[in-house]
C-alpha cells in the first residue's frame, strides 16, 4: 500500500482518525516518514507515518464559488 502521508506538506490541515479528540492539526514538517503536526487540542505531536494515516482536511470558506 502506498504511503499517503508522503503527500502531506507543511501548512496542510489534517486529522488523526485514531484521535478525533485532538481536533484539526496543521502539518509542520514531513521528513523521512515522521510527520510533525500541531493539533488544536493536543499541541505538537510527531507521528510515525508507517503506523498512522492522517486524513487531509479541506475547509471551505463561506463562499462556495460560482
Amino acid at each position: 500500500m502506498e504511503d499517503l502521508n508522503a503527500l502531506l506538506e507543511p501548512g496542510m490541515l489534517v486529522q488523526n482518525p485514531e484521535r478525533p479528540d485532538w481536533g484539526t492539526g496543521q502539518v509542520q514538517s514531513n521528513i523521512g516518514g515522521k510527520v510533525t503536526v500541531n493539533f488544536r487540542e493536543e499541541g505538537k505531536v510527531v507521528l510515525d507515518g508507517a503506523h498512522v494515516s492522517l486524513i487531509p482536511v479541506f475547509e471551505s470558506g463561506s463562499d462556495s464559488g460560482p
